[in-house]
Protein backbone atom coordinates (compact mmCIF):
# COMPACT_ATOMS: atom_id res chain seq x y z
CA UNK A 1 0.00 0.00 0.00
CA UNK A 2 1.62 3.08 -1.34
CA UNK A 3 1.39 6.15 1.64
CA UNK A 4 0.94 9.64 1.28
CA UNK A 5 3.81 11.98 2.24
CA UNK A 6 3.64 12.76 6.12
CA UNK A 7 2.47 9.08 6.67
CA UNK A 8 4.51 5.55 7.74
CA UNK A 9 3.79 2.30 8.50
CA UNK A 10 6.74 0.64 10.27
CA UNK A 11 5.94 -2.83 9.75
CA UNK A 12 8.78 -4.27 12.30
CA UNK A 13 7.31 -2.37 15.18
CA UNK A 14 3.66 -2.36 14.36
CA UNK A 15 3.45 1.45 14.32
CA UNK A 16 1.77 4.25 12.04
CA UNK A 17 3.14 7.29 12.34
CA UNK A 18 1.64 10.35 10.76
CA UNK A 19 3.09 13.57 10.53
CA UNK A 20 1.10 16.42 8.56
CA UNK A 21 1.96 20.00 8.13
CA UNK A 22 0.40 22.93 7.85
CA UNK A 23 -3.29 23.35 8.92
CA UNK A 24 -4.71 20.61 11.03
CA UNK A 25 -8.32 20.57 9.98
CA UNK A 26 -10.87 18.18 9.07
CA UNK A 27 -9.67 17.37 5.61
CA UNK A 28 -6.42 16.36 7.75
CA UNK A 29 -8.33 14.18 10.15
CA UNK A 30 -10.42 12.30 7.32
CA UNK A 31 -6.92 11.38 5.62
CA UNK A 32 -5.65 10.01 8.67
CA UNK A 33 -9.05 7.97 9.88
CA UNK A 34 -9.16 6.95 6.63
CA UNK A 35 -5.26 5.61 5.83
CA UNK A 36 -6.04 4.04 9.63
CA UNK A 37 -9.31 2.07 8.37
CA UNK A 38 -7.84 1.08 5.09
CA UNK A 39 -4.72 -0.51 7.22
CA UNK A 40 -7.08 -1.73 9.46
CA UNK A 41 -8.77 -3.88 6.92
CA UNK A 42 -5.41 -4.80 4.98
CA UNK A 43 -3.44 -5.99 8.00
CA UNK A 44 -6.18 -7.63 9.99
CA UNK A 45 -3.71 -7.11 12.80
CA UNK A 46 -3.67 -4.40 15.83
CA UNK A 47 -1.03 -1.76 15.19
CA UNK A 48 -0.34 1.15 17.94
CA UNK A 49 -0.59 4.99 16.24
CA UNK A 50 1.95 7.99 16.49
CA UNK A 51 0.60 11.42 15.61
CA UNK A 52 2.73 13.92 15.16
CA UNK A 53 1.34 17.30 15.88
CA UNK A 54 3.87 19.75 15.71
CA UNK A 55 4.36 20.25 12.68
CA UNK A 56 0.50 22.29 12.98
CA UNK A 57 1.31 25.90 12.43
CA UNK A 58 -2.75 26.47 12.26
CA UNK A 59 -6.01 24.44 13.62
CA UNK A 60 -9.54 25.21 11.92
CA UNK A 61 -11.58 21.90 13.94
CA UNK A 62 -14.80 22.16 16.21
CA UNK A 63 -15.88 20.69 19.16
CA UNK A 64 -19.11 18.55 17.54
CA UNK A 65 -16.62 17.54 14.23
CA UNK A 66 -14.01 15.46 17.07
CA UNK A 67 -17.07 13.98 18.63
CA UNK A 68 -18.28 12.37 15.09
CA UNK A 69 -14.98 11.39 14.77
CA UNK A 70 -13.96 9.88 17.73
CA UNK A 71 -17.95 8.31 17.73
CA UNK A 72 -17.13 7.02 14.46
CA UNK A 73 -13.75 5.13 15.63
CA UNK A 74 -14.98 3.73 18.63
CA UNK A 75 -17.76 2.19 16.89
CA UNK A 76 -15.32 0.98 13.44
CA UNK A 77 -12.74 -0.55 16.38
CA UNK A 78 -15.15 -1.99 18.68
CA UNK A 79 -14.54 -5.56 19.37
CA UNK A 80 -11.28 -5.33 18.26
CA UNK A 81 -7.65 -5.75 20.29
CA UNK A 82 -6.74 -2.98 22.35
CA UNK A 83 -4.10 -0.11 20.46
CA UNK A 84 -2.19 2.58 21.84
CA UNK A 85 -2.69 5.85 19.97
CA UNK A 86 0.14 8.38 21.21
CA UNK A 87 -0.55 12.66 19.99
CA UNK A 88 2.58 14.68 20.55
CA UNK A 89 0.76 17.93 21.29
CA UNK A 90 2.11 20.96 22.54
CA UNK A 91 -0.53 23.51 21.45
CA UNK A 92 -3.14 23.73 24.23
CA UNK A 93 -5.67 24.25 21.21
CA UNK A 94 -4.60 20.69 19.46
CA UNK A 95 -4.51 19.09 22.83
CA UNK A 96 -8.28 19.62 24.02
CA UNK A 97 -9.40 18.84 20.51
CA UNK A 98 -7.10 15.24 21.34
CA UNK A 99 -8.00 15.15 24.98
CA UNK A 100 -12.19 15.24 23.87
CA UNK A 101 -10.74 11.94 21.48
CA UNK A 102 -9.32 10.27 24.27
CA UNK A 103 -12.27 10.75 27.07
CA UNK A 104 -14.63 9.32 24.35
CA UNK A 105 -12.67 6.66 23.34
CA UNK A 106 -12.02 5.94 26.84
CA UNK A 107 -13.84 2.83 27.41
CA UNK A 108 -13.18 0.91 23.83
CA UNK A 109 -9.76 -0.78 22.83
CA UNK A 110 -8.87 2.61 21.40
CA UNK A 111 -5.77 3.95 24.05
CA UNK A 112 -5.57 7.42 23.84
CA UNK A 113 -2.71 9.79 25.33
CA UNK A 114 -1.58 13.32 24.81
CA UNK A 115 1.85 13.84 25.30
CA UNK A 116 4.23 17.23 25.31
CA UNK A 117 7.53 15.26 25.07
CA UNK A 118 8.46 12.85 22.19
CA UNK A 119 10.35 11.13 24.48
CA UNK A 120 7.41 9.84 26.47
CA UNK A 121 5.48 8.78 23.61
CA UNK A 122 7.72 6.35 22.73
CA UNK A 123 8.19 5.14 25.97
CA UNK A 124 4.25 4.54 26.49
CA UNK A 125 4.23 3.41 22.90
CA UNK A 126 7.52 0.58 23.63
CA UNK A 127 9.13 1.86 20.74
CA UNK A 128 12.56 3.58 20.28
CA UNK A 129 12.70 7.39 20.21
CA UNK A 130 14.90 7.56 17.06
CA UNK A 131 11.55 5.82 15.06
CA UNK A 132 9.33 8.81 15.98
CA UNK A 133 11.80 11.33 15.23
CA UNK A 134 10.90 13.88 12.13
CA UNK A 135 14.77 13.18 11.37
CA UNK A 136 14.10 9.65 10.96
CA UNK A 137 11.28 9.76 8.41
CA UNK A 138 13.15 12.02 6.36
CA UNK A 139 16.26 9.41 5.97
CA UNK A 140 13.75 6.47 5.85
CA UNK A 141 12.07 8.14 2.75
CA UNK A 142 15.53 8.95 0.74
CA UNK A 143 16.17 5.25 1.09
CA UNK A 144 13.14 4.73 -0.68
CA UNK A 145 11.94 2.60 2.35
CA UNK A 146 8.17 2.50 4.07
Amino acid sequence: MKLPDGVQFHEDIRLLVFRPRGLLDETTINRVVSIIGDLEAKLQEPFNRFFDTLGHDEVELNFRYVIQVSLYRVLSYGGRPPVKSAILATDSTIGHYFQLHAIITEDSPINVRIFQKREDAAKWLGVPIERLAPKFAAVENECGTQ
